[in-house]
């Protein structure tokens, strides 16, 4: 069987380094907001192109806490919309409801599965104070479009970047992290950039933006015993962040690697039934997962693995679908429910080999 993703092969060429790293940190005897955190948040700000970094638990805890330093400096207010893809993830909705703001919901692009610049413009009202994108699969949105809504309507733009490390917008010349307001990162084992568990960041351009998220990730603290604002315990863990210190030196050089798998599957899988995903061969899409899309996906799933392929589906029921958000099942999303209705994922990773590579193509082409 190939696997869909074998994270233990995927971290392989870091394990020297990461057992070095472990017992570096078990030694010093500082395991919280130590040197490892602020290390991070330095390399990946400067990586980012972007001046603060904040390192955080998780991604979702990332977007709430940018939506809660938003509303403690008056950028924001209980109640207040922000525009999101239907299509999204879950976790984009939960940060939104979870700040006490309100999502509205918007259909993508058929083709890139983004958000709908159009689609955003036609449903800002003047309650609308945020835009939140999400650069799903590892492809950025349509930014160049996005901040000229932004600007027009004087929106706040919020990267919702848990899938994008790394990608580079070649129309505004920067890279992910640096497209908006603000941005929240998961590292997340399985990403571009994973650690070995759960893990996030911020990254912003704004000083007083990083410094309330940095309050609000620590109990709120100002200095010690000393509480400013009602915060939380959002902390990236010390330890994360060594690993990531680790890794991410070579995050280029694997979303390189996972373009030219991605440039392999995109140009020699020639198959009617398969509708492949589409790709402007740059370095804006790095490829967290391959999307396919498939008319009959339960038979095409059970194909692949009598074949010996495994594949996941991202993701099979649509937000407004689930049950936790019973408040928007009422809403229709044609595109959306097609798009979860018929997407499927290959392995697509840093680990795989030339020879399933061309084992996988075969068996999609024959299908």
């Amino acid at each position: 069987m190939i696997k869909f993703l074998d994270l233990k092969s995927t971290n392989n060429r870091y394990e020297a380094d990461l057992k070095n790293t472990f017992q570096y940190f078990l030694n010093k005897g500082h395991y919280v907001l130590g040197e490892e955190v602020s290390k991070f948040e330095t390399a990946f700000a400067e990586y980012c192109g972007t001046k603060h970094c904040v390192g955080v638990s998780n991604g979702l805890d990332g977007l709430v806490l940018i939506l809660k330093a938003c509303m403690l400096s008056g950028k924001l207010s209980e109640g207040d919309e922000v525009i999101v893809a239907a299509n999204t993830y879950i976790a984009s909705i939960l940060a939104i409801l979870n700040a006490g703001l309100k999502p509205v919901l918007v259909e993508p692009e058929a083709a890139t599965f983004n958000i709908n610049p159009l689609e955003i413009s036609k449903s800002i009202s003047n309650k609308t104070k945020a835009i939140m994108v999400v650069h799903l699969y590892g492809q950025l949105c349509n930014m160049d479009a996005i901040s000229k809504i932004s600007k027009a309507h004087n929106l706040l733009i919020i990267e919702d970047a848990a899938q994008a490390h790394g990608a580079y917008d070649t129309v505004l010349k920067k890279k992910c992290g640096n497209l908006g307001y603000a941005a929240a990162f998961s590292f997340y084992p399985t990403k571009n950039l994973g650690a070995f568990g759960d893990a996030g960041a911020v990254t912003t351009n704004d000083k007083e933006l990083a410094s309330k998220i940095a309050k609000l990730r620590n109990y709120g603290k100002e200095s010690k015993y000393v509480n400013a604002i009602l915060g939380v315990n959002n902390r990236l863990d010390e330890i994360q962040a060594a690993f990531l210190n680790v890794k991410l030196p070579y995050l280029d050089e694997e979303n390189t690697i996972r373009r030219a798998i991605a440039k392999r599957y995109l140009s020699e899988i020639k198959n009617d039934k398969i509708t492949l995903p589409y790709w402007n061969n740059t370095e804006n899409h790095v490829f967290h997962v391959i999307v396919l899309k498939v008319e009959h996906r339960k038979k095409f799933e059970t194909y692949l693995k009598e074949n010996g392929i495994e594949t996941l589906i991202f993701y099979p029921i649509p937000p407004h679908k689930q049950a936790a958000l019973k408040a928007f099942e009422h809403l229709s999303f044609p595109i959306t429910e097609a798009i979860h209705n018929k997407v499927i994922s290959i392995p697509l990773n840093t680990a795989i080999q030339d020879k399933d590579v061309t084992y996988i193509i075969n068996v999609l082409n024959a299908y």
